[in-house]
């Protein structure tokens, strides 16, 4: 297991929790289990403290070539299963919550849904309603339904499981049953990816497919089984090394006209390209570093993948949508990624729960956060079908310009974050839906 701690800590000042909570005016009593378009309603006052710089670790290890690696990154120090909590448990308060919950209880030192909406711009009880989020991973998490009932619980989301029709799982097969064996690191994957799709979207229904292993014909075979099942999103918080046979045997899984694809963009920094970022057919999504949420203070994270496609095929050729952007025309001759980008610093990471071999409420980072969290945004905008990987360039005026720290030396902008496109954090982070 790799560990290492990361530069940037996040510090949310007792001006900026002021300034969240008074932004989060309005309110009114919900019923419990069901969303309500209400606004995001008065807490009393708390002074916390959050998550300091401090040790984390690959959920999974580095994979061969064929293989893929989750790209989600756990805290060490903090959460359930951590050495310590730098934090107090906070509230903020919630639109979806029931009565009762009183808002988004923290119960760890990452954000929670409360925190995104906010940073985002996201109004999560406005949409969602029909729209079905894929998430598509390797291996087993036979905890997965009921981890998800205790995180959707604990920030008064309402419930989504078989019995209600909200929450299905097959394997590669398209079939329910006869999964895969489990894997501790793998179901960490499974956890954040089905938390943050809940987190962002609480009205869309999820889809958990899981290949039989981290081989990319097994994903792909998912990613197949999670179009065949009806899902208008596909998330996808793997990547591995890119080769030419790799893209001309399952870069097809990844073309799906009418169903939108997010990836993640890998959790190395500015390296060698990563299938399936480098398909023209996908949303590639980077990551940043939310040091704060209002206001909003964002930079690109180190660890955010990116890069430029080395392979000639039509699925990694530029897009047209590329094309125009001087910069990226002179960055790269094939596709360049990533396309848009969300929170991925461990430092600054998000709550999650977990509980096959692990202790619970973890916080984790990576840009396996940002996979699913982009495609909850797309299923809010309600634009899955129509909308496709152009549809970011065309309207990035809707987006958060991040601008301010690097993930390599490249000497251009495949490695630093500047105004408009760049590598680690694609065109900026949601604003609102009006990009997605």
């Amino acid at each position: 297991m790799k560990v290492r701690p990361f530069p940037h800590a996040r510090a949310l000042s007792a001006l900026a929790v002021m300034l969240l909570l008074a932004a989060c005016s309005g309110g009114g009593n919900a019923v419990p289990g069901h969303p309500t378009s209400a606004g995001l309603g008065p807490t009393q006052s708390q002074t916390f403290t959050v998550a300091r710089a401090g040790p984390a670790a690959r959920v999974c290890s580095e994979a061969s070539v064929g293989y893929a690696t989750c790209d989600a990154w756990r805290r060490l120090d903090v959460g359930q299963a951590g050495l310590m909590r730098h934090d107090q448990p906070h509230t903020t308060p919630s639109p979806l919550a029931s009565a009762a919950s009183g808002g988004c209880v923290n119960p760890s030192s990452g954000y929670t849904p409360c925190d995104l909406w906010a940073a985002y711009n996201l109004n999560p009880a406005g949409g969602g309603f029909g729209q079905t989020i894929a998430v598509v991973d390797a291996f087993d998490d036979p905890n997965a339904e009921s981890d998800l009932a205790v995180y959707r619980n604990q920030f008064g989301l309402p419930a989504c499981t078989t019995a209600n029709g909200c929450f299905r799982k097959l394997n590669q097969n398209g079939v329910q049953g006869n999964y895969a064996g489990a894997d501790t690191g793998w179901s960490q994957e499974i956890s954040l990816d089905l938390d943050m799709a809940s987190a962002i979207c609480p009205n869309c229904r999820l889809l958990l497919v899981e290949g039989n292993s981290n081989a990319f014909s097994d994903l792909a075979a998912a990613v197949n089984a999670a179009v065949a099942a009806g899902a208008a999103i596909v998330s996808n918080s793997y990547s591995g090394t890119e080769t030419a046979g790799l893209v001309a045997a399952y870069g097809p899984a990844y073309d799906h006209p009418g169903v939108l694809m997010t990836v993640a963009s890998g959790d190395g920094g500015f390296g060698g390209p990563r299938f399936p970022d480098d398909l023209n057919t996908v949303v590639s999504v980077g990551g940043t570093t939310l040091h704060s949420i209002r206001p909003r203070s964002e930079s690109a994270w180190s660890g955010a993948g990116s890069g430029c496609s080395a392979v000639a095929s039509s699925l990694t050729a530029q897009p047209s949508w590329q094309r125009a952007d001087n910069r990226i025309r002179h960055a790269c001759s094939n596709r360049a990624y990533a396309d848009v980008s969300a929170d991925a610093d461990p430092n600054t990471g998000v709550d999650a729960y977990d509980s096959f071999n692990m202790g619970g409420w973890l916080v984790f980072g990576g840009t396996s956060v940002g996979s699913p969290l982009i495609a909850g945004v797309f299923a809010l905008a309600g634009n899955a079908s129509s909308a496709g990987p152009s549809y970011p360039y065309a309207h990035s005026q809707a987006l958060n310009d991040v601008s301010g720290g690097s993930n390599g030396n490249c000497g251009s902008d495949l490695c630093v974050s500047k105004k408009r496109w760049d590598g680690p954090t694609g065109l900026g982070s949601p604003n609102g839906t009006g990009a997605f």
